[in-house]
């Protein structure tokens, strides 16, 4: 193990961020880093490294090359934007296609029994999917829903797309 492969339980991440990570409400044991196995017909045991539950098959996807799964500040944001759709990280599956550059939606959702997918900065034809969307669609196609949208970075600091970006999740969630 180096530096840039530290696996950490859940109760440690839940431990080191206590004020960010995981809202007072949700137990330690809810946020978990999952660490599981995969082995696609032909090919090697690829791990699948993520960051959440996955309680409610909400697959969330990002690029971050800065962070295991998120730097600090987007993980925060990202945390807000599942509270305000009363959701945690308990209902969801966080994965960086920064660690799995091959990795195609066929693969994800098939392994997290995905039903609704959130594309943070990934276009759709680069996680494999035989279309492109624009941000803010919601896109139905092989038994799931699609959003793409901006970076959370992007999100965070713009309003308008903020507003956007909710308005579809109310749309999505029923809120």
């Amino acid at each position: 193990m180096d530096l840039n492969n530290i696996e950490l339980s859940g109760t440690m991440v839940a431990d080191l961020y206590q004020s960010s990570l995981v809202d007072g409400t949700v137990a330690k044991e809810k946020a978990a880093v999952l660490s599981v196995s995969a082995k696609p017909i032909g090919e090697e045991n690829i791990t699948w490294k993520s960051l959440g539950n996955n309680q409610r098959n909400i697959l969330i996807i990002v690029k971050s090359s800065d962070a295991v799964y998120l730097p600090d500040n987007e993980l925060d944001f990202l945390t807000g934007i599942l509270g305000a759709c009363k959701f945690s990280l308990a209902d969801v599956a966080i994965v960086n296609l920064a660690g799995y550059p091959d990795a195609s939606y066929k693969e994800l959702t098939t392994f997290f029994k995905s039903k609704i997918v959130l594309l943070f900065d990934i276009e759709p034809a680069n996680f494999g999917l035989p279309m492109s969307f624009p941000h803010y669609q919601l896109q139905p196609f092989a038994n799931n829903s699609f959003l793409y949208s901006p970076s959370l970075k992007n999100l965070e600091n713009d309003k308008v797309e903020k507003s956007k970006l909710w308005v579809c999740l109310k749309r999505l969630f029923n809120l």
